[in-house]
């Protein structure tokens, strides 16, 4: 049976299945904890080809992987095995593996929705820098006025850290190192803010 597996009509599998072992090893050992998010498309067509395959089904992204690499694997053998049985031999590994990801990617998209309802805890922590409006930063460094940008430390829902560039959401606004204010708006890389304090009065510079 290992010699079956190890020719050059089921060697497309026997690599998926060392690959599949690898990414489950990154994965169970916890260094696999990204989320592979796609969205349906600006209508929400819940029918996509990449819905179809369980992208955008809510798992991490390495989770995923294995699983299409599982159904891969499986399907190929029993493919390869089932044309031996009828025809005494075989496919060439490359009809094969056509077949093979054509049947399992179908088939992993049910695999991954089913693995994604027993996940329900899962919470990727991955956010846009979008996501950062309306929440408080506090200015790092120098002083932030409009015109000249500051560098900002803004906690996110996750409790994570991100550094940013503000200026004052009102053109008479400072924000002095250590101020907080509220960023409301975003402009290319820059965040507007509004301060919790009032500094409508300038200060000497």
């Amino acid at each position: 049976m290992i010699n079956t597996l190890l020719s050059a009509e089921y060697a497309p599998f026997a690599f998926a299945f060392v690959i599949m072992l690898g990414v489950g090893l990154i994965e169970a050992i916890g260094l696999g904890a990204g989320q592979f998010d796609v969205d349906s498309g600006p209508d929400g067509d819940s029918g996509s080809a990449l819905e179809w395959l369980g992208i955008g089904s809510g798992l991490p992204i390495l989770i995923w992987l294995t699983s299409l690499l599982a159904c891969f694997t499986l399907v190929g053998v029993a493919v390869q095995q089932t044309i031996t049985f009828l025809f005494g031999g075989p496919l060439h590994w490359v009809p094969a593996a056509g077949i093979a990801l054509g049947i399992g990617g179908l088939l992993n998209g049910f695999v991954a929705g089913g693995l994604a309802r027993l996940m329900p805890s899962y919470e990727s922590t991955v956010i846009s820098v979008d996501d950062l409006i309306m929440r408080r930063g506090t200015i790092l460094e120098g002083s932030a006025r409009r015109g000249h940008p500051a560098r900002a430390k803004v906690i996110d829902q996750h409790k994570q850290a991100h550094y940013v560039m503000v200026e004052p959401h009102h053109d008479t606004d400072i924000l002095s190192q250590g101020e907080t204010g509220l960023l409301v708006r975003k402009d290319g890389g820059t965040f507007y803010v509004t301060p919790d304090s009032d500094t409508t009065t300038l200060r000497p510079v």
